[in-house]
């Protein structure tokens, strides 16, 4: 009975061993975004997932120990229960943009009360008055609260017709002007606040897989 009970946590300890080679060397060999999605198909109970890090966004230890690692470069992060792997798929840098706003509901007000409106907080900002304060004042929507500022966002994160007026290169930072989508009762009022920013992003591959007691 003893020697069945060796023989068998061998051939257990084994299998587990060079199941846990395969897992590693598939992991290795991924090389592409297509490669990352098919491993996860074929993992599904790793939860696998792609995610993209954002060098000025994601501030975080683990932010800053990806951004430090080369193309195709892992971290493993262990735990009592499981263990992360996250690998580096890809690094790219992108055009992104910066502005604050004072948003319009034409469903509450008029087109004319706005267009009124639109020309006096333009007219209000070019004799001084901070445009935070304008947007804490005007703007009807949750993002009065941080003074209008939009955040960094890159071509694709908006809508496509708000986007088209918003990053017409016609425009240069401190310029204020309208932007009117009538088709969805949208109306802002726009301050360039920055010049168009090449941030790096990193797409990263994280797989959790137990730990076998």
């Amino acid at each position: 009975m003893l020697k069945f009970l060796l023989c068998f946590y061998a051939i257990l300890f084994f299998s587990f061993g060079y199941s846990q080679e395969l897992f590693e060397t598939e992991l290795d060999s991924i090389s592409s975004e297509h490669d990352a999605s098919e491993f996860i198909q074929r993992h599904k109970s790793l939860d696998g997932k792609l995610i993209t890090f954002n060098k000025e966004k994601h501030n975080t230890n683990l932010a800053r120990d990806l951004f430090s690692l080369g193309n195709g470069a892992k971290k493993v992060y262990k735990t009592d229960i499981d263990k992360t792997h996250y690998k580096l798929i890809d690094r790219s840098n992108i055009p992104y943009h910066r502005v604050s706003y004072i948003f319009l509901d034409g469903t509450k007000k008029s087109v004319e009360d706005i267009s009124i409106l639109q020309q006096s907080i333009i007219s209000k900002h070019k004799r001084g008055v901070p445009f935070k304060v304008l947007a804490k004042q005007y703007s009807m929507d949750h993002n009065a609260n941080r003074g209008g500022d939009l955040g960094w966002f890159t071509k694709g994160d908006m809508v496509p017709e708000f986007e088209e007026q918003v990053l017409n290169p016609s425009h240069h930072v401190d310029d204020i002007f309208t932007v009117d989508l009538p088709s969805r009762q949208w109306y802002y009022v726009i301050l360039k606040t920055h010049d168009t920013k090449m941030i790096e992003e990193i797409k990263v591959l994280k797989v959790t897989e137990p730990i076998s007691k």
